[in-house]
């Protein structure tokens, strides 16, 4: 892959890019002096300013909103085998300051320097997603680097994603080097998961809440009755179980899901205190407040309501009513984890829209723990929305 080719900016839209940002918009492009459509989805293109000044080397999608994502502030730059196995090897020393264990995510994309691609990191496999053309056409670099770096015994191709038909990419699962068993096994503190990779959600496990439940299940193993909502594999539950939680209430609307809660439950030797449940998550709210009935604690993990910016309205509002009827389950003193994985939907709004459930059920609340992605994943100061997940653990008090 070589740059031949460079992008020019409109006067003023490099501001932004040397601020610290890495997406370049096709808005943003001098179309007249380099056309679009003369570019190859998932080539290297030096990115330049108004006066040819250097911004660095970005991966170019011409058919894509985000039409080039800077991989260098400087020029001339070719991501070859040699040069992602420099990125991955930083990406990957961060994360054994961090992890005992080898369970995490190993590359976050843009935070590692590397748009569009997500490694994963499941003992001696790998399960990675190319998200973006640019990745997409550097996957036997990637994965030359990949075995350069770890010797992984298995790779799996995740690339079922969405976003990757904004990149004008087809969605599918493919297994890359080595060979992959039916089930991949997660250690997070004592407890050990099996996660079944043709059922699984996503690349597997939410590595990304992996420290959030370190620092929260304490709590919720002082708690005797505990509700798991939108539970997947049942980790925030189980771990409830595992320090003393009495009764768990798992509950998914995905039956591969349950089931494999299940025999997690079985296989951690909790099944006596973890029941699972399939069903739409507000349902099970509907008929437990309609039985009266009360927990000590609720936590609410739903996937993504805003997966763009013009979702958000619609986001907010079902992020309050559940909320709202969670807050409503809850014992007074009782404790509600809540957590918001939309990248559009920010911190601020994100605590007003809990703020305003809890006074509409007439309800006061004091945040314990302010909660956010574990650092596995890091978050880019100049990139918001790399900073998607949000979360609150809070005391539930009757009005005063």
């Amino acid at each position: 892959m070589q740059t031949t080719d460079s992008i020019v900016l409109k006067k003023g839209e490099d501001r932004r890019l040397r601020a610290g940002h890495l997406w370049v918009f096709s808005n943003e492009v001098d179309v007249h002096t380099t056309p679009l459509t003369e570019l190859v989805a998932g080539q290297t293109a030096n990115v330049v300013d108004a006066a040819g000044r250097s911004v660095g080397t970005a991966l170019v999608n011409p058919h894509s909103l985000i039409c080039a994502r800077l991989i260098s502030r400087r020029p001339d730059v070719e991501p070859s085998a040699a040069w992602l196995l420099e990125r991955m090897r930083s990406a990957l020393a961060m994360r054994e300051r961090f992890f005992s264990q080898p369970f995490y995510r190993m590359v976050f994309g843009e935070s590692d320097g590397l748009p569009g691609l997500i490694v994963d990191r499941f003992g001696g496999f790998l399960v990675a997603q190319a998200n973006t053309a640019g990745m997409d056409r550097l996957r036997p670099d990637i994965e030359q680097a990949l075995q350069q770096l770890l010797q992984p015994d298995g790779v799996l191709w995740r690339n079922d994603a969405a976003v990757r038909e904004l990149e004008g990419l087809g969605r599918s699962i493919e297994p890359g080097p080595g060979k992959l068993p039916d089930k991949l096994a997660v250690i997070e503190g004592d407890l050990r998961f099996e996660i079944e990779l043709a059922a699984s959600q996503k690349t597997g496990w939410y590595f990304d809440q992996q420290a959030n439940r370190q620092r929260v299940w304490p709590l919720l193993g002082d708690c005797e009755r505990v509700a798991d909502l939108y539970a997947y594999h049942g980790a925030w539950g189980l771990g409830a179980a595992a320090l003393g939680a009495a009764r768990v209430e798992c509950v998914d609307s995905s039956l591969p899901a349950v089931n494999a809660m299940r025999s997690n439950a079985l296989a951690n030797r909790l099944d006596d205190r973890v029941t699972a449940t399939q069903q739409d998550v507000e349902q099970w709210l509907d008929a437990r407040l309609a039985g009266k009935e009360r927990f000590n604690a609720v936590i609410v993990d739903p996937p993504a309501f805003a997966p763009r910016a013009r979702d958000v309205k619609v986001a907010l509002a079902a992020y309050r009513r559940i909320n709202e009827k969670a807050l409503r389950l809850i014992r007074p003193g009782g404790l509600l984890v809540t957590c918001s994985c939309s990248a559009h939907v920010f911190e601020d709004r994100f605590i007003d829209i809990v703020q305003q459930a809890a006074r509409h059920v007439d309800r006061d609340l004091q945040v314990l723990m302010r909660l956010e992605q574990g650092p596995d994943h890091p978050v880019m100061p100049a990139i918001p929305v790399t900073r998607y997940l949000k979360g609150l653990v809070v005391r539930v008090m009757e009005s005063f």
